[in-house]
């Protein structure tokens, strides 16, 4: 019997033919698999099988369930009901699967009943009837199964089911293909039963092609989410992206997104309301990955980052260069079915089916290139991403880890860039990325397609490219150099700018805005020069790109009419729509040059820094019980801050502290005490020698270092709270009275590095901070210096010998009077240990330590002898205020509207420049230096680079695309119907798309802030995060902030290809629809030639409008960028540098004479007064003293001198002038201050102390002579010229205090201001620095801030201010007469050496 027979058999028994082993093999294999009773009892017996495994299964689970009844916290029940409190999502897969198999459940029992109806009257219908009831009977089964799925909340189909689906595939396809074969071979004499059963068959194959796929997959579809515990904080965490579960079809037709789109149309997103990130996307797995990838010591690899970043995301990377292959091998399919078009137009149109069969063929093409498309975009903007989140992360943990000396070299506002800038280069060039590989392949393909089409003219399109990709060559390598000079003057800008805000208080009391207005300027100048000539050159390059596709076409068909090569409208047109083809590879050509090299060129730098010298982790051996009872030992330490050992900071240094020991460090300005500190905390190079430190370190710094946060949490330091430790550690540090005035206590919001707090109420917090870790050895450096005599003994009482007593303490100080209690005095000199021991044996000695020591003995005599006679005030009673304010009027600026975009950006440039310059110091006090740097960079380089360009290409985009509708409207007027409808869809999903993306777009802005800010933050800090092991807490802040902003990012690239996607789908729907009219209509109407014309525009028109949609949102989003830098420029202005109306006279002030008038100051609206009515009279030439306690009002009468805070009331007069109504750089220029904080510039030397260029080297010279600097600045290579590191951190605490003394002596004001000018100096330096004070400033008018008693004693009066007010102000020998606050002070000071 042959094959075809079989097919048509409706017998279930067969007589086989005496043949060979094998033809009977062949026979009988043919019919059980092609004969339709065999078919049903194989599909039958499947089924049964199939269908007993699960009756088993569930007995099963229904046995044991009867078993365990007893014991109700037996398991074996709970996978069949799970009672777990959580929160299912169904994705499409299960949702199909469900459907599918219950359609088909309801089909075969319909055809089971049919079965019944026509009755049992033969074997062949006996089995067929059998057969219909054990399909239904499967098929409920199974969607049974899978709907109790859900329930029991199964991830994975049961291994049973898949297995079933599998081999169900196989028979279905086996079915399917006999009835196609029957249909084909008997056609209208098939058996009507047998025509019945080959269409079900022919319906089931799909159906068992999408489960045989389910099967493959696994995953039911079904995702389980945990509900949060009670109590905890995971709102964010619970609210994860869509995409972390969504299924296949979700993920490619991006559905995920619709909830998030959904909310944000009905009402602006708020920040909690976008999902945070799959946790496979998330900054942790990346960092962890990153880490993995980064190549082992033994490793000799040149580029660290790429290969890192190629190890990390090769998968991703070959992903998304498939997707770009497949939209490759779909995009010429349009252009190649022109002809075919063209063609059956012109022709009879005999046979419709092939007109429809090519439709469907573009309609799919259209389809597979649309998908692929976006699905490139999306995939390689989230790679972008994956990197931005890993670098980010990596360039962190390695600021953490960077030495000192290489700290130094890169300096924050460059690693800041590297952050901002340099990694969101990298970022965006994962979608330029394949390009630059593809474009060679795009051509070979088009070159090819066009010699089929036009024979040997292709040559002339040939010559063309290569003499534009010659151009386009060269063109990118001048693109390198400019980008590389933007980008390095970017760096110079960045840097000075970081500067400018970080010390903007020093500036303001300098008058030195204009000055560092012009340093800024001048790099911005060297970065605009090189960015006007990087945009003409791009512009240039999109001219000459844009115009190629013109002229190579022209060219082409010239070629062709010259060697006459026959020409048609097919040919015409398939050769034009290739041409517009070729556009993209050769306009995205140069611009992914261009983006690579620049990525090239931020991997260079990148390398550079992530491979920069880091701390020596094994430098310090720690421990508990090195030799049992010492707590600190170095044994031959050779010392220095540079990396290669240059320069030795520390040398031959021996000493060991036995535990509970309290040793002093003493030693004059620069002597190497705080690099000592350093190197028993592992910060410095060790050249030679051992370091071994017992237990846990606490570190205090000489310069405070506050975070951004509340009081609590500053001293908490992420520790868990432990209510009576926190309570000790703030009544030992003195703190209860300053949290008392305060109106929000220990839950008061510090500013940005302690901002808001004077200098001992941040020393203080962060001894607190210290105190409440609870180490073992602690490390301090000059607690003492910034607070007065009464809370230093008040803290050396009830924390050095109270709450620290069993500790062990090192202490470095200039307070003399505190050694006689110390167990070990340690005294250096010129990085040496010169004399060590205790305080009655180093006096017995001599040497250094007696001449610190007579030091303070010569100034304690000075408050002894005090006998100062001059008039004064008495005691002061305050008055009461009254509302007055003096405010200067904000400077507007007019902006010409003739401007091009370059110079637009310039503008904006100048005039935020120019608003932050003449903001108020209280804007600073509350606004985060990261949000200003974030203006500086990522905004500022949209507006001069990005919203210009793709501006540009919006234009273009619009222009391309009215082209493109007037062109087929008028050859082929029907679609203008079809026109309409996708031009309203289009506006409609615009702004339905741009509600939630400009919200997420500010959102994106707004959460980068936070984590330069971080960066910045802890790069300052990172010598007291180091120490105190809090590593891993701040690296998880990093990581917390990266993952806000990155959630934006991510869904924000969501949204564009959300809104895309839809668009080109509906663009290629309507496509379909105008080509189907067009080729069927009759040529009266539409004419074979205009088809083809209107195809030739028509496939680009559903990219180009998307392309126009996504281009002027593109651009309005970034709009963002111009919104928040004006936000700045319209800061409300201090008032005005200069008044013409009210200059003061050349030589004023000339005799120093100071009238104070009920003074009073709030520092902010609706604020309780700081200083609440002062009235006090200073002839000229008097020196006086302020003193008073930690916080009460000294700093604030010193800004007010300045105005850097306006008075509420009262008023100020200096020689007859009120200072009200004077032009604030005519004031501030011609006073003189030696600030709190010893404040030096990246530099040199000249440029610190005469930042203006006013001296002679010889004045110079003689300014740091005086302030006993010049044998440290002569000793040198470079002298004036020696290098000043950002912040001044190659040089002492004391060496920048006396450069800031020098600069007012180069500039002799009349009147003078020294707030706490000498607190970092030892006694010794400090009575030389009094002594040349007084000779150099014989007749000025001198107010000094001072908690060192003998520093005040020898003035002409002394001011006491207490709590804002002016308690006493008369003679030294006055007041010590009597009762009062001052010589309860002196008492203290005096008597506080004598033990505690």
């Amino acid at each position: 019997m042959s094959s075809a027979s079989w097919l048509t058999s409706l017998e279930c028994s067969t007589s086989l033919d005496n043949s060979s082993f094998l033809s009977l093999v062949a026979q009988w294999l043919s019919f059980i698999f092609l004969s339709p009773c065999p078919q049903r009892l194989l599909f039958s017996s499947i089924d049964l099988l199939f269908v007993f495994s699960i009756t088993v299964f569930a007995a099963q689970k229904l046995y044991f369930r009867f078993i365990s009844e007893a014991n109700s916290s037996s398991s074996v029940n709970k996978p069949l009901l799970g009672n777990d409190k959580s929160q299912l999502r169904v994705g499409l897969w299960f949702k199909l699967s469900l459907y599918l198999t219950a359609i088909l459940a309801i089909i075969y029992t319909a055809l089971c009943v049919l079965a019944f109806t026509r009755g049992i009257q033969s074997s062949w219908e006996l089995i067929d009837v059998v057969f219909r009831v054990v399909q239904a009977t499967t098929f409920a089964a199974m969607s049974v199964l899978v709907a109790h799925e859900k329930k029991v909340k199964a991830i994975v189909h049961p291994m049973s089911l898949r297995i079933f689906w599998v081999v169900n595939f196989v028979i279905a396809a086996l079915c399917a293909a006999s009835a196609i074969t029957r249909l084909i071979i008997v056609g209208k004499d098939l058996d009507p039963t047998l025509r019945m059963d080959d269409i079900v068959s022919l319906v089931n194959l799909p159906v068992s092609a999408f489960l045989f796929i389910v099967a493959i997959k696994g995953p039911t579809g079904i995702s389980v989410l945990k509900e949060p515990e009670l109590g905890s904080n995971t709102s964010i965490e619970y609210n994860v992206s869509g995409y972390a579960t969504a299924s296949l079809f979700s993920r490619g037709t991006w559905l995920w997104m619709n909830p998030v789109l959904s909310k944000g149309y009905k009402s602006p997103l708020k920040m909690d309301e976008v999902p945070s990130l799959p946790p496979d996307h998330r900054a942790e797995t990346m960092a962890q990955l990153f880490e993995m990838n980064w190549p082992r010591p033994g490793e000799n690899v040149n580029t660290a980052v790429q290969t890192t970043l190629i190890r990390c995301f090769w998968k991703e990377i070959a992903f998304t260069g498939f997707l770009a292959v497949v939209r490759l091998s779909v995009m010429y399919t349009g252009p190649v079915l022109i002809k075919s078009f063209v063609r059956f137009t012109s022709g009879k149109k005999n046979n419709p089916a092939e007109g429809y069969y090519l439709i469907l063929t573009l309609l799919i093409a259209k389809l597979v290139e649309v998908l692929s498309s976006h699905q490139f975009n999306f995939q390689s903007l989230k790679l972008g991403m994956l990197i931005r989140s890993s670098v980010i992360t990596a360039i962190y943990k390695k600021g953490l880890r960077l030495s000192c000396s290489s700290r130094q070299a890169h300096g924050v506002g460059q690693i800041v860039s590297y952050m901002a800038v340099d990694v969101q280069q990298l970022s965006d060039m994962m979608l330029q990325l394949h390009f630059l590989w593809m474009m060679p392949l795009q051509l070979g393909i088009a070159l090819a397609l066009l010699y089929g089409y036009m024979g040997v003219s292709m040559l002339a399109a040939l010559v063309a490219l290569i003499a534009v990709l010659i151009f386009t060559l060269m063109i990118s390598r001048w693109n390198n150099i400019f980008q590389f000079n933007v980008m390095k003057n970017r760096d110079l800008r960045m840097k000075a700018t970081n500067e400018l805000l970080n010390n903007m208080r020093v500036i303001k009391f300098q008058a030195w805005e204009e000055h560092f207005s012009k340093k800024i300027q001048s790099f911005r100048d060297l970065e605009y020069g090189w960015l006007s000539k990087f945009m003409y050159l791009i512009s240039w390059n999109m001219v000459v790109l844009w115009s190629v596709p013109i002229l190579m076409a022209g060219l082409t068909f010239a070629v062709a009419i010259l060697l006459r090569v026959p020409l048609d409208a097919g040919k015409v047109f398939t050769a034009t729509t290739i041409f517009k083809i070729l556009q993209e590879p050769i306009r995205t050509f140069p611009q992914a040059l261009i983006s690579i090299s620049q990525a090239t060129i931020s991997l260079g730098r990148l390398d550079r820094y992530m491979t920069s010298q880091e701390l020596e982790n094994d430098s310090v051996e720690s421990g508990e019980g090195f030799g049992g009872r010492i707590a600190v030992e170095v044994k031959d330490g050779n010392f220095s801050w540079d990396d290669e050992g240059g320069g030795m900071v520390l040398k031959d240094v021996n000493l060991e502290i036995k535990k509970g020991q309290l040793a002093a460090i003493v030693g004059t300005v620069g002597s190497g005490k705080s690099s000592l500190l350093a190197s028993i905390l592992g910060e410095l190079h060790k050249v030679s020698g051992e370091v071994r430190v017992c237990g846990t370190t606490g570190y205090v710094a000489q310069t405070s270092w506050i975070q951004n946060a509340t009081i609590q949490e500053n001293i908490l330091f992420g520790s868990p709270m432990n209510r009576e430790r926190y309570e000790e550690a703030i009544r030992v540090c003195c703190l209860e009275k300053d949290l008392e005035i305060m109106d929000h206590g220990d839950q008061t919001e510090i500013g940005e590095r302690g901002i808001n707090l004077s200098g001992g109420q941040k020393q203080r917090i962060q001894l607190a901070r210290a105190i409440y870790q609870d180490c073992d050895t602690y490390l301090l450096d000059d607690v003492f210096s910034a607070v007065d005599a009464h809370t230093g003994s008040e803290i050396f009482k009830e924390c050095m010998r109270g709450a620290l007593k069993d500790k062990t303490i090192v202490l470095v100080t200039h307070q003399v009077d505190f050694l006689h209690n110390a167990d070990l005095i340690l005294v250096m000199r010129d990085g040496k240990i010169v004399q060590s021991g205790r305080y009655e044996k180093l006096l017995e000695s001599g040497m250094d330590f007696g001449a610190l020591v007579a030091a303070h003995e010569t100034s304690m005599e000075l408050v002894d002898m005090s006998t100062t006679t001059s008039g004064g005030n008495s005691q002061l009673t305050p008055k009461s205020p009254h509302a007055a304010s003096s405010q200067g009027e904000p400077n507007g600026e007019g902006k010409s509207l003739g401007q091009s975009a370059s110079e637009k950006a310039q503008s904006f440039f100048n005039q935020i420049l120019r608003s932050i310059l003449h903001a108020p110091m209280s804007f600073f006090d509350t606004t985060p230096s990261g949000r200003l740097l974030t203006r500086a960079s990522t905004d500022q380089a949209s507006v001069d680079f990005l919203i210009p360009l793709f501006l540009a290409m919006t234009l273009t985009m619009y222009f391309t695309l009215l082209g493109i509708l007037v062109i087929t409207c008028q050859y082929a007027w029907p679609t203008i119907f079809l026109i309409i409808p996708l031009a309203w869809l289009n506006i409609w999903y615009r702004g339905y798309y741009l509600a939630s993306s400009r919200e997420l777009s500010r959102l994106d802005s707004i959460t980068k802030a936070p984590v330069i800010h971080h960066f910045s933050e802890t790069i300052t800090g990172v010598m007291t995060i180091r120490c105190f092991g809090k590593h891993d807490r701040f690296v998880q802040g990093n990581i917390d902030r990266v993952n806000a902003n990155l959630r934006m990012d991510f869904h924000n690239n969501g949204s564009n290809e959300w809104l895309g996607f839809r668009l080109e789908l509906i663009g290629s729907f309507v496509l379909c629809i105008s080509t189907m009219f067009m080729v069927f209509l009759p040529s009266s109407i539409v004419r074979p030639e205009n088809v083809g014309l209107s195809l030739s525009y028509g496939l680009s028109l559903n990219g180009v409008l998307s392309w126009t949609v996504l281009m002027s949102c593109f651009v309005e989003n970034r709009m963002v960028a111009v919104e928040r830098l004006k936000q700045f420029i319209s800061i409300p202005s201090e008032a005005a540098w200069k008044i013409k109306e009210s200059l003061p006279s050349p030589n004023w002030p000339g005799h120093g004479d100071i009238e104070i008038e009920d003074l009073q100051v709030r520092y902010r609206p609706n604020t309780p007064l700081v200083l609440k009515g002062i009235s006090l009279s200073i002839h000229g030439g008097e020196k006086i003293g302020v003193v008073g306690r930690t916080g009460g009002g000294k700093s604030t009468l010193i800004q007010v001198f300045f105005r850097l805070v306006e008075p509420s009331a009262g008023k100020i007069m200096i020689d007859g002038v009120d200072i009200c109504k004077l032009g604030l750089h005519d004031l501030r220029s011609r006073l003189g201050i030696i600030p709190q904080d010893p404040v030096l510039f990246e530099g040199t030397v000249r440029s610190n102390i005469d930042p203006i260029g006013l001296y002679s080297d010889e004045e110079i010279w003689k300014s740091l002579d005086r302030c006993q600097l010049m044998d440290v600045v002569a000793a040198k290579p470079e002298k004036l010229d020696a290098s000043v590191v950002d912040s001044g951190d190659n040089w002492s605490v004391g060496q920048r205090q006396l450069l800031c003394l020098g600069r007012v002596m180069l500039k002799r004001s009349r009147i003078l201001f020294m707030d706490e000018a000498t607190a970092s100096v030892d006694s010794q330096t400090d009575a030389v620095i009094q002594k040349i004070i007084r000779e150099d400033f014989l007749d000025c008018t001198i107010i000094t801030i001072a908690h060192r008693i003998p520093t005040v004693i020898d003035c002409n009066r002394v001011l006491v201010i207490d709590a804002g007010w002016a308690k006493e102000f008369d003679t030294p020998s006055n007041l010590l007469e009597r009762p009062s606050l001052f010589a309860a002070l002196v008492q203290e000071y005096a008597h506080r050496s004598s033990g505690f």
